[in-house]
This record gives structure tokens, C-alpha cells and sequence, in this order.
């Protein structure tokens, strides 16, 4: 045997070494573990031993993990580390439930549907106003003076909540169902990813604790994004050479479970079938990616049915409005997005419905600009659909951050080369010498429609004037009435619903004592509201912004007066 031919035989049996970024990947997985640990820790040690042993027990494998991630010589070392990190993960979002797990809104609805189906009781359309009764469960307010008590997500998560009605009351079985299914998407995400690259999973499921948040609250999106990891891994490949196999016809099944749990997967499947279709188009020509993509569609669609069967024949219309009543019912202003500029910035708009408008057409828009040039934006068709909630009326960080996993999977399985060959429609006005001015020319009809309405919106002017006249029963530290003289400088006649409130949310409606409920156009009257449950209390920090608002439903409208704690009868502290 030659030299060379014994040094590549030495090179070969040589372990390999891991890679500088698969090391500090593992770290930043293994660091980010530790936010949010102490906090749990400070609970369990003053009530559940146990569980704080176990946490000391994971603080032990945080640090241990950190050593050894620096300091191992094989790839395969470093990846049973990653292993490690994850079941540390795994166990301290065990822990936070076991400790937090009464969970919100979202958990007592979602677990108060699964008692009534399993009741035989129909779970769409039902009122339960005493769940909101409970302390940390908030209140949805619609723009229309009311609240929202009904359950208003696709069915699965109640029928996944079902079987652990027995771990606890309110809404623990909610959370413990969102719980798991995010566990068991963080696994099968760590499971589908290359190895090098699964800690990143660890890191953006269970680091971090937002997400394990989310889980804890019993978000049905959690659910939702459990089904949706398999779907998005590599999914430029799913029905490739024209066939689905057994592993393409399972995607498309959980993509139809995906829409069962939570609406937000309706925005992402346009955007993967679209991208789906212009792949296997440019492989196989037209007539076989219509094949492939109304394949997918089909088995997505009975997945979906056979989950939604029961309610679609025991209750159809309340079932049709529960499952879109988030796009229907009407909820006040709320979000980190360009709604904030008429609940923040200005005092209201008298043309809120353009918000709604506004991302609609970013959404349609949106799509429109995928399929026009796939090849660059393919693998961001996971983060594309969340875009337009920027614009809407609800545009809550939640929409953005709970698919962040799908990010995440996007770009470590599908690069830009998976769409080298992919179908762009090009028409001949976008051909030809002046190819890229007609192209600048349709992004920009695409989008200006989204652009014009949220102007418009965001320029609206608040069509009601509010002055405080006088307060009743005032202690410095609650308010039970307000007398507002109201002046509707609009030329329609409104009905407004009116709230105080001292933070960035929303609070409960005042109810209007004396006084006209719709007010005239142009006209002025006088109004006193009683304040929810009698006494409203009041903050008197000099940080305490108060502001003074009123929602109309027809049109939708919002107009907001600051108010100085000195009108209200309150007299900060000194200094």
C-alpha cells in the first residue's frame, strides 16, 4: 500500500470533528435554556421540593452541556449533546407547567368546549360568560360594546383536550394538550432537521420561553404549528417526480389537521401550494403539478372534514360562524402593528375598516408577488402569510412568533437552489427590453391597493369630541361615574360604546347611565357612564397614561381623549 493510499485509510478512520458553528449552535441552544429558569425555580422552592430538585437537576445539565459542547473531539459527541439539550428543554417546560398551568381565554374556552362535546352539547355559537369570571382570564371587547364568550377555533384541540379532562379544572387540560403538541413538534422538528443543525430546533421551540408561554396559555395555534412542522420541512420536495408516496400523502394529511386546530394555517397553504405547483411545473410540466398539487389538496381537505364531520352535521351554521369568527367578530384595536398609530399616536380614526381592507389586499398582494418571482421568495413562504397582519386591526405579536419554528425549518431544508428551475408566469408585457420596468411596474399595482388603505386608515380623524364635565364618587383611588358632554362631528349618526383605560390594553365597557345612545350628526349631548361593576380603579403613578375612548360598530370608529388625572379627581404623589 502506498503513502497516500495509507494516509486517506488514516484520514477515513479518523473521527470527525465537529464544525465551529455546530458547536456554538449547541452553546446558544443550551444558554437559552436558562431564560425564565430561575423564576420557576423561585416558585417550586418555596412550595414543590420536588420540582425544584429537578430544575437544580437541569440547571447541573445546562452547565455540564455548556463544558462539554467546547471541549468534545467527534461530531458524534456533540450530537448526542444535542440530545441532551433537548430532554433538558423537555423537562424544564414540564416543570413550568407543573407549576403554571392554569392557562387564559384561550385555555378555558378550548377545555370548556371539550366537557360540552364530550357532553353531547353543541360547542360553537354558546355563550359562557362565568369562564371569564376567573382572575388572569381576559376579556375579548368587540367594537360593538359587547365581549366575546364563544369558542372560536376549528374543532381539534377541544377533541385532543377531550381525553385529559381529568388532569385538572378550568383550563389546565387545554394547556397540557398545547403543552405536549409543542413538545412533540419541537422533537419531530429536532428529528427532520440535519443534525448539525438540531439544536436550532431546541433553541426556538423550548429556548427562549416564549413559545412554552403561548403553550401554557392552551393556544390552539401551539397545536396548529405541531402538525405544520412535517408539512414545511423540505416541503419543495413533497411530490417530486409526480408522486406523493406514502411520506407526501402524511404531509398533506397534517396540513389538513393543521387547518382543523387554528386559522392561521389557512394564510401559510396558499403560499406552499403555489410553490408546490411552480417546483413540480417546472420539473414536470403543467398538467402533472396539477396533478400533484390537487392530490395534496384533496387529502388535505378530507383530513380536515373528517375532523370537522360531527360538527358540520350536528351544527353547520353555528359551526360555520365559530370557525370564522375571528375574521367576523369585530374585536377592538390590539397589536404591536400600523393600528397602533390610531390607538397610540392620534386620537382614533373614523375609518378603522380600512385596517381590515389593508391586509386583505397585503395578503392577496403578497401572493401575488410569490408566484410572480418564486425563485427568489420560495423559501420565504413560511414568513410571507404573516406579513399581512401587520395591517390588521388584531396584528398581535402572537401572530408573528408562534410559526417562528417554520422559519426556522424553511431555512435550513429549503434553499434558493430548490427553486432554480422553478414556473414564473411571464407574460409577454413582462418580457422582452423592458422587462424590469413592468416588473417594478407590478409589484407596485400589487401592493399600492394594500398601501392606499392603510393611509387611508391611519389618516382618519376622530369623528367623536369628548369633555369630561364632572366625576361622582370619586376616593382618589376609584371612580364610579363620569358626565361627558359628546359632540359627533361626523355626518352619520353614531351609537358609541365607551372605555377607560390606563395601560396599552383594552378594558371593560362603561355603561351609559343617562343620556342618548346614539348621538346625531353634528349634534352634542350630554352622557353619564357608570363604570363596570360599580368602581373602577385607578392608578396614581405619574407614569400613568389615561385615556378616555369610544368605539362605534357602524361604521367602525374610534376616537380617544387623554386625560389628566387632576379631571378625574385623582392627586398624584408628591415628587
Amino acid at each position: 500500500m502506498s503513502a497516500a493510499s495509507g494516509a486517506r485509510a488514516a484520514a477515513a478512520a479518523a473521527p470527525e470533528v465537529p464544525a465551529q458553528w455546530h458547536r456554538v449552535l449547541t452553546l446558544l441552544a443550551d444558554v437559552s435554556l436558562f431564560i425564565g429558569t430561575r423564576s420557576v425555580w423561585n416558585q417550586a422552592a418555596s412550595h414543590r421540593l420536588v420540582l425544584a430538585a429537578v430544575i437544580s437537576v437541569c440547571y447541573a445539565s445546562i452547565l455540564i452541556s455548556g463544558v462539554l459542547t467546547l471541549t468534545v473531539r467527534r461530531a458524534r459527541s456533540l450530537a448526542r449533546l444535542d440530545l441532551v439539550v433537548l430532554l433538558t428543554a423537555i423537562t424544564l417546560a414540564l416543570c413550568t407547567w407543573a407549576l403554571n398551568h392554569a392557562g387564559g381565554d384561550e385555555a378555558v374556552l378550548t377545555t370548556q368546549a371539550a366537557r360540552e362535546m364530550v357532553a353531547g352539547h353543541p360547542i360553537y355559537g354558546q355563550p359562557w360568560p362565568w369562564l371569564f369570571h376567573t382572575k388572569g382570564v381576559a376579556l375579548t371587547a368587540t367594537i360593538n360594546g359587547g365581549y366575546d364568550f364563544t369558542y372560536g377555533y376549528p374543532p381539534l384541540a377541544p377533541l385532543l383536550t377531550a381525553p385529559l379532562l381529568w388532569v385538572g379544572h378550568g383550563g389546565v387540560p387545554a394547556t397540557a394538550t398545547a403543552t405536549l403538541a409543542l413538545i412533540a413538534g419541537a422533537v419531530v422538528l429536532w428529528r427532520m432537521l440535519p443534525t448539525p443543525w438540531r439544536s436550532a430546533a431546541t433553541m426556538v421551540c423550548l429556548g427562549f420561553s416564549f413559545l412554552p408561554t403561548y403553550a401554557r396559555q392552551g393556544y390552539p395555534a401551539i397545536v396548529a404549528l405541531a402538525l405544520l412542522v412535517p408539512v414545511v420541512v423540505a416541503w419543495p420536495r413533497i411530490g417530486a417526480g409526480g408522486r406523493l408516496g406514502a411520506a407526501g400523502i402524511a404531509r398533506a394529511a397534517c396540513l389538513g389537521a393543521a387547518c382543523a386546530a387554528q386559522q392561521l394555517p389557512w394564510f401559510v397553504m396558499p403560499f406552499l401550494l403555489a410553490g408546490i405547483y411552480a417546483v413540480r411545473r417546472g420539473e414536470l410540466g403543467g398538467r402533472a403539478a396539477w396533478g400533484v398539487v390537487l392530490r395534496i389538496l384533496g387529502i388535505a381537505a378530507l383530513s380536515w372534514l373528517l375532523l370537522n364531520a360531527y360538527f358540520v352535521v350536528h351544527e353547520p351554521g353555528p359551526w360555520l360562524g365559530g370557525i370564522a369568527l375571528p375574521l367576523t367578530q369585530g374585536a377592538v384595536l390590539h397589536g404591536q402593528g400600523l393600528v397602533d398609530i390610531s390607538l397610540y399616536f392620534t386620537h382614533g380614526s373614523d375609518r378603522l375598516d380600512w385596517y381590515g381592507h389593508a391586509s386583505v389586499l397585503l395578503a392577496a398582494a403578497l401572493l401575488g408577488l410569490f408566484v410572480l418571482f418564486v425563485r427568489r421568495l420560495g423559501p420565504a413562504a413560511t414568513v410571507l402569510p404573516w406579513c399581512a397582519f401587520y395591517l390588521a386591526t388584531r396584528s398581535q405579536d402572537g401572530y408573528y412568533l408562534m410559526m417562528t419554528p417554520l422559519w426556522l425549518a424553511a431555512a435550513v431544508t429549503v434553499p434558493l437552489s430548490d427553486f432554480a428551475r422553478a414556473w414564473q408566469p411571464r407574460p409577454r408585457w413582462l418580457t422582452g427590453p423592458r422587462r424590469r420596468p413592468a416588473l417594478v411596474g407590478a409589484v407596485a399595482l400589487l401592493v399600492l391597493p394594500a398601501l392606499v388603505s392603510a393611509t387611508l386608515a391611519v389618516s382618519g380623524r376622530p369623528p367623536l369630541r369628548m369633555d369630561i364635565r364632572t366625576t361622582r364618587e370619586t376616593t382618589g383611588h376609584t371612580l364610579s361615574a363620569l358626565i361627558l358632554r359628546v359632540t359627533n362631528t361626523g355626518s352619520a349618526p353614531l351609537t358609541p360604546h365607551y372605555m377607560l383605560t390606563t395601560g396599552q390594553g383594552m378594558g371593560k365597557y362603561w355603561s351609559v347611565w343617562r343620556g342618548p345612545a346614539t348621538i346625531p350628526a353634528h349634534a352634542t349631548a350630554t352622557v353619564e357612564l357608570r363604570a363596570p361593576g360599580g368602581r373602577f380603579p385607578l392608578s396614581v403613578k405619574k407614569s400613568t397614561h389615561i385615556r378616555l375612548r369610544a368605539f362605534t360598530a357602524d361604521p367602525q370608529t374610534l376616537s380617544t381623549r387623554d386625560v389628566q388625572p387632576a379631571e378625574l379627581g385623582v392627586r398624584p404623589p408628591r415628587g
